[in-house]
């Protein structure tokens, strides 16, 4: 999840048919049946912004299986994790609909299904390190992780006149230069095509370019022009106020769960909202 930008909504309704894992029983052959439970994950999207053919086109919610050792052994892989794919491969492991593929999907929808898998798999308390934005402190602090709440992206849109084209597409205006720009909805293997990029130009010493990078990966139009060329000279010649503008309004009128929490420090006392940091101990706990 990069930085947690992407935040979707999760909403984890349960299934009481195959919610309760049913007690182990002795087969014909003596070893043991096990099922295992499943659960309704709902989608910050709604499936709205998938095209028709698409497997979660209007598809409210995606079922996932419960976290067992299996997926253990997956998230410990050494050449999973040194491919940087053991959570991927996680992901795709516990989906019930294996015609998902889970980096076609929205970022959004995603980061939902990371969450209740974690949920499932840990439990709802998710205990990390935190550092006081006040006074400095690094303390080891408790996030409830059980139900985040679908981000206000609708309303967001509105709010500041941005407008979801019939494709999916979202429309805003930028306010120093006046363009109007067409920007598409991220999916997991964006997300992964652009670490790769970053990691690329860290390997070669190459100056870091995630911003422009980004803005490549999601901006399909300029002024209604789609020529790769025209949209490449505007990404290197827009003002950083408008840059600044479009960074903040995409990632808030993107389906996304709303990871904010209280926080209060230990030390000093201070108390704020704070974004849950997932950091490594996300899915690997002490």
């Amino acid at each position: 999840m990069s930085r947690n930008e992407d935040r979707l909504g999760l909403n984890t309704s349960v299934d009481t048919d195959d919610s309760m894992a049913a007690p182990a029983a002795a087969t014909a052959t003596g070893g043991f049946s096990w099922s295992v439970p499943t659960e309704f994950v709902d989608l910050p999207s709604e499936g709205k912004f998938y095209p028709p053919g698409h497997p979660v086109h209007n598809q409210e919610n995606l079922e996932i299986r419960y976290m067992t050792a299996k997926e253990e052994d997956i998230l410990t892989s050494r050449s999973l994790l040194k491919k940087g794919v053991a959570l991927d491969r996680m992901l795709q492991n516990i989906m019930v609909d294996k015609t998902v593929d889970v980096n076609d999907l929205l970022i959004g929808d995603k980061n939902a299904l990371l969450v209740a898998a974690r949920r499932t798999g840990y439990g709802p308390e998710y205990e990390t390190s935190v550092t006081c934005p006040s006074c400095g402190t690094t303390q080891e602090y408790s996030f409830d992780i059980t139900d985040p709440p679908v981000n206000n992206y609708i309303q967001e849109a509105s709010e500041y006149q941005i407008l979801f084209t019939d494709s999916g597409n979202l429309q805003l205006s930028l306010p120093m230069t006046g363009v109007t720009l067409e920007c598409r909805l991220l999916r997991g293997k964006d997300e992964i095509a652009i670490h790769k990029e970053t990691e690329r130009k860290s390997k070669k010493k190459m100056e870091s370019s995630v911003t422009t990078d980004s803005f490549r990966s999601y901006i399909v139009s300029v002024n209604g022009d789609r020529n790769p060329f025209a949209i490449e000279s505007f990404i290197q010649a827009m003002p950083a106020r408008d840059a600044r503008h479009l960074r903040q309004m995409y990632s808030r009128v993107i389906p996304n769960i709303d990871l904010t929490q209280h926080f209060e420090c230990s030390n000093c006392d201070h108390e704020a909202d704070m974004e849950v940091p997932l950091g490594v101990d996300f899915f690997w706990p002490k």
